[in-house]
């Protein structure tokens, strides 16, 4: 295991030392979090109350999540996140050291406490979303760690601080690592200008069918015309309907849903971009990527939490060769 020791920097915020930062497959940028995820049978209206059948508590966050299931389908991964007081000896710190991920960049604040997010999903699937953002502040004083994307081979950037990802992301890809981008739920943080320079300076742009649809009403533009201009490829997740993935010579290819009961779908955008990431950096055809990605976001739906169902590499190759029989 890792050796952690913890440094004051100064009267605001410490940050978690190791030795430094090793080598890494994967570097993940943004938050990790605690969440509490809430089955309800509506969500409530103004002034009222709604009841929440089930809620319990797990580990989380955007950027927390790719780490986790990158490292579970078989990357070397690095973590830069901005966390709480309440994070050192808590079991996520524990769980990120036993997987092996590298946390020794993480920047942690003295006096808030780790972010949380609260998800509401009532039985058709909708979901709500509150985010205390806590110790994230402290990406606005965060300078770009340089080392730590150096010695990467690809930066992923999560949900997080819009000036964070897009200076790091850019740092990152002038110095020719694969990046990848995922606004997720922070899209609204992002101006038009934000969004178009951080677009500009990625490999990759993941979003849900309503972001990506966003994401062209606030440029005014369309996705083939994003990717003509900016990142190589747009993968747009459809759900229950499965996923797009658009390249730069025009071609559209349709990756079929894994069919699952689904109990809880938080989480599955994180882990369909973890396994993407992961057969796409081992050279992987864009259509492979997809139906590994699709069948790991698959396990994580049956069950409620982002890291609770992860499979083992075996198992996600079993059930993408059933899934995918009749489409090879």
């Amino acid at each position: 295991m890792m050796m952690i020791t913890w440094r004051v920097r100064n009267e605001r915020f410490i940050k978690i030392m190791g030795d430094t930062m090793r080598n890494v497959d994967l570097l993940v940028l943004g938050h990790t979090a605690f969440d509490y995820i809430m089955q309800v049978e509506e969500f409530s209206k103004l002034n009222t109350s709604a009841i929440v059948n089930e809620m319990e508590t797990f580990s989380g966050g955007a950027a927390g999540n790719v780490a986790v299931v990158a490292s579970k389908m078989g990357l070397d991964v690095g973590l830069i996140s901005c966390i709480g007081k309440d994070f050192k000896g808590s079991d996520y710190e524990k769980e990120l050291l036993d997987e092996n991920i590298d946390i020794s960049d993480m920047i942690v604040s003295q006096t808030d406490n780790t972010p949380t997010a609260f998800v509401l999903t009532n039985p058709d699937d909708e979901q709500m979303f509150y985010f205390y953002w806590g110790a994230a502040k402290m990406y606005k004083e965060a300078e770009i760690p340089k080392e730590a994307i150096l010695t990467a081979k690809a930066v992923h950037l999560a949900t997080g601080d819009p000036d964070f990802n897009i200076k790091c992301g850019k740092y990152a890809y002038q110095n020719n690592k694969l990046v990848s981008f995922d606004p997720g739920q922070d899209l609204h943080l992002y101006s038009a200008k934000n969004l178009k320079e951080v677009i500009c300076n990625c490999n990759i742009l993941f979003g849900n069918e309503h972001e990506i649809e966003r994401i062209c009403d606030l440029l005014d533009t369309t996705i083939e015309k994003i990717v003509t201009k900016g990142p190589d490829l747009i993968v747009k997740t459809l759900g229950e309907k499965g996923s797009n993935i658009y390249t730069k010579d025009g071609e559209c290819i349709k990756i079929n849903p894994v069919v699952t009961k689904a109990y809880d779908p938080t989480g599955a955008g994180d882990s369909y971009r973890a396994a993407f990431l992961s057969m796409y950096i081992h050279d992987n055809s864009l259509e492979e990527c997809g139906k590994f990605a699709s069948t790991v976001s698959s396990y994580i739906v049956e069950t409620q939490g982002t890291q609770t169902n992860i499979p083992s590499i075996d198992q996600a190759y079993q059930r993408m060769e059933d899934n995918y029989v009749v489409d090879e």
